[in-house]
């Protein structure tokens, strides 16, 4: 996964015992990885690109509380959870799920989460 963001933005922002991960793409790449065209590859990768963040800051997705996932169609929700929970079996967070329109017209689905990772 590229580390630095197409936005204005870092990819996760620690503040005491908590990690706030940006917004999670479906493409390892979002400007040459166009290939993630399903709902699974992209909700893969999402959460691939966000073990990665993770992983860079200390933590991993064991220390996830919440997530919010926010999907283009209605229609994928169903196929996006079965991949969701492949990696989050065991202690799952909290999630809110939204039905949206996302900026690039290739997303399928975009995922951000919170962590609880004591610095201790």
């Amino acid at each position: 996964m590229s580390s630095v963001p197409l936005g204005p933005y870092r990819p996760a922002v620690r503040s005491g015992d908590y990690i706030f991960v940006s917004g999670q793409v479906g493409f390892a790449n979002p400007e040459t990885d166009k290939d993630n065209v399903g709902i699974e590859a992209q909700t893969k990768q999402c959460l691939e690109n966000m073990k990665s963040v993770l992983a860079g800051m200390g933590s991993s997705l064991s220390d996830v509380v919440k997530v919010t996932v926010f999907l283009k169609n209605n229609d994928d929700f169903a196929k996006m959870n079965e991949t969701y929970i492949s990696y989050f079996s065991k202690n799952r967070p909290a999630r809110s799920t939204i039905i949206t329109n996302l900026i690039n017209p290739k997303m399928l689905i975009e995922i951000e989460c919170i962590v609880y990772c004591p610095t201790t």
